[in-house]
């Protein structure tokens, strides 16, 4: 298992669009994806849960990863969520 921290840098944090994003990027691995936010777990590959999560700017995030590829997936999430939503 992996666990890797995050800081939500999108202006408008994680809403529809970016929740896309992010269900789109974990689903690219065979690893589970957790996020975790304020000691709730979520579901990475989930549109429902990351929606749920509602994750604002500058929230502080955990990405949990186990699996085969668990090291890639946490890194390409982090890369996403503090980089890849940013628009």
């Amino acid at each position: 298992m992996m666990e890797k921290k995050a800081i939500v840098k999108s202006e408008s944090g994680i809403h529809a669009r970016p929740a896309l994003a992010v269900v789109k990027e974990a689903s690219k691995f065979k690893s589970e994806v957790l996020i975790v936010k304020d000691g709730n777990e979520y579901n990475a590959k989930s549109i429902v849960a990351i929606m749920c999560m509602a994750a604002v700017k500058d929230d502080e995030i955990t990405i949990k990863t186990t699996g085969d590829d668990e090291e890639a997936a946490a890194v390409a999430m982090v890369k996403l969520i503090e980089e890849g939503l940013v628009k």
